[in-house]
């Protein structure tokens, strides 16, 4: 048995969220994923700035790298703070030196008097979601790793769908988008059905009703803390590959946790579907297969032992055959300033969410 893997991929992550542990409850308890969306997650983007933005990748990188993840394939949104945020995340991500795909998620949510709105298949595209599709095409013309960003279809108008579609067709990239992961959106699967590619990432899928070109993004964690229902990813045929949705980026601890929902969802679940899942990353980003991660523990290739075998540790790790983890130390960046820096902008951060 092996001590020994490739770098493993978080799927879907969301940087800016490292900062949110500790923030401030919303004032009322949110009643649904809607409202969790619009008292939390979308009040947290809007209080977003470059160097909040910087600090939090910086933490949420060297934690990933830390735990084994040697890419992160990243879905970005700060409305107020657009132009260069996806510089500011790629820097903090080659600080760290981890390998990342970027993209910036477009939205009409907010509209031309930035005001929190709903939106229909007839909304005109905002200056916003114009701005973050700008944001998207300056990033793919630096011929950095990237996608074009989508929040989801139930956010954003046709118009601003359309233009998504046809920037990412423009790079040959795909889209990397939110899907049905409430019931908000549960006519994404029809909006989608004549526009999404295989290039495509399909974040979430809970409640989608069709196959749909793409990779299927699981996010077991975030799924059961939103309590948005269980996705059910082995009903789908093609590929499927397991994201945090910004909870961290410890991908052994989400294969734990996806195999025991599956588990806990059909007494015949396997280990085997979670840990196809798991790796199925490298599909993505495949230059993962030229890292090494060394763990404490010496049946780490055994999806059965993992799946009940909590605690086990990254301790090296070597990508492109350059070191950059050793005794669980990393040896290009002071993780002690980090999580400094990170904790002052924390500070920021909360008393932003004051003013959104």
């Amino acid at each position: 048995m092996s001590h020994q893997t490739s770098g493993l991929v978080c799927a879907h992550h969301h940087l800016y969220s490292a900062l949110a542990r500790g923030m401030p409850a919303p004032s009322t308890s949110p009643r649904n994923f809607l409202d969790i969306l619009k008292s939390v997650w979308w009040k947290l983007d809007a209080a977003l700035d470059a160097d909040i933005i910087y600090w939090s990748a910086a933490l949420g990188a060297a934690d990933a790298l830390l735990s084994g993840t040697t890419a992160i394939i990243d879905h970005h949104e700060s409305p107020r703070s657009i132009e260069g945020s996806l510089d500011q995340i790629s820097a903090a991500c080659d600080m760290i030196g981890i390998r990342h795909i970027l993209c910036y998620g477009v939205t009409d949510r907010w509209n031309d008097n930035g005001e929190l709105v709903t939106v229909s298949p007839a909304t005109a595209m905002t200056h916003a979601a114009g701005r973050g599709l700008e944001e998207n095409r300056r990033y793919l013309q630096s011929g950095k790793p990237a996608m074009v960003g989508v929040h989801a279809a139930f956010t954003c108008g046709d118009e601003t769908l359309d233009a998504a579609c046809d920037l990412a067709q423009s790079f040959n990239v795909g889209v990397h988008i939110h899907v049905a992961e409430g019931h908000a959106d549960i006519d994404a699967g029809e909006r989608l059905a004549s526009r999404a590619q295989s290039n495509w990432l399909l974040v979430h899928a809970v409640h989608l009703d069709r196959e749909l070109p793409g990779t299927i993004i699981h996010n077991p964690r975030s799924n059961m803390n939103n309590s948005v229902g269980y996705a059910s990813p082995a009903r789908w045929s093609g590929p499927v590959a397991l994201g945090t949705d910004g909870i961290g980026a410890d991908m052994l601890e989400e294969f734990r946790l996806s195999f025991a929902r599956h588990k806990e969802d059909d007494l015949a679940a396997s280990a085997d579907d979670s840990w196809n899942w798991l790796h199925a990353g490298a599909d993505l980003v495949p230059d993962v297969r030229n890292d090494v991660v060394t763990w404490n523990y010496d049946h780490v290739d055994d999806p059965w032992r993992v799946a009940f075998t909590p605690g086990i540790r990254c301790t090296d790790v070597s990508i492109n055959n350059s070191p950059v983890v050793t005794n669980g130390q990393p040896l290009h960046f002071d993780i002690a300033e980090i999580r400094a820096k990170a904790s002052e902008q924390a500070i920021r951060l909360f008393s932003r969410l004051e003013n959104v």
